[in-house]
């Protein structure tokens, strides 16, 4: 589950970001809109562990990773948070399937390549796991960095306008894919976005205003 309350971001005197108190229940789909400015990508950053509120309190996944020492939270982000780009952001030099062990790696879990299989065949793209990142279409690419966020069965997936970047046939499967993975896993999903096309498909939203 994901809470905020009474959170504000002081980047400046003059700049400052106020959230409205939030709060959505384990495997709820949500919606971040909001015009530029308004704190979608810091709000993100506050629910990724990445960064901490100036005041307030959120809670993600059930924890308060701000009470968490360095090592601990980017385990508990490792291990409980998916996080899904604009861009895929996968290592050139390594295959799919090493991207997705590595996944593992960073997050101090087991290295188990049948998950990472199991994972990869979920999203059909099974077949293309000795690829490079460069061999791959932008659809294939956006499906291996899914499939890297719902490795290690998140509790929350965190995504930052992952269709932006496609055409409406890799938008509308991309889309479907991520609903269904955070589904599958009964994960609380939160996704950024300015796309008309993503609105039709998740009806709860947070919408963000300046203050």
């Amino acid at each position: 589950m994901i809470k905020l309350q009474n959170v504000e971001v002081h980047y400046t005197i003059e700049n400052k970001i106020k959230f409205h108190n939030w709060q959505l229940a384990q495997g709820e789909l949500s919606l971040i809109l909001g015009a530029s400015g308004t704190g979608k990508t810091t709000l993100l950053n506050i629910l990724a562990g990445i960064l901490p509120p100036t005041k307030g309190t959120a809670i993600i996944a059930g924890h308060n990773p701000y009470t968490l020492s360095v090592t601990e939270n980017d385990r508990f982000r490792g291990r409980s948070i998916g996080l899904i780009f604009q861009k895929p952001h996968l290592i050139a030099s390594l295959s799919v399937l090493d991207n997705l062990l590595s996944a593992q790696y960073f997050a101090n879990l087991p290295i188990k390549r049948n998950a990472v299989i199991t994972v990869l065949e979920d999203l059909n793209i099974a077949h293309k796991k000795n690829e490079k990142p460069t061999k791959l279409s932008q659809g294939e690419q956006q499906r291996v960095a899914i499939a890297r966020a719902m490795l290690n069965n998140p509790q929350v997936i965190l995504a930052d306008e992952p269709t932006s970047a496609l055409d409406d046939e890799n938008c509308e499967a991309v889309l479907n894919l991520i609903i269904a993975q955070a589904q599958k896993h009964h994960a609380t999903l939160v996704m950024a976005t300015h796309d008309q096309r993503v609105k039709e498909k998740i009806s709860q939203q947070l919408i963000l205003e300046k203050y």
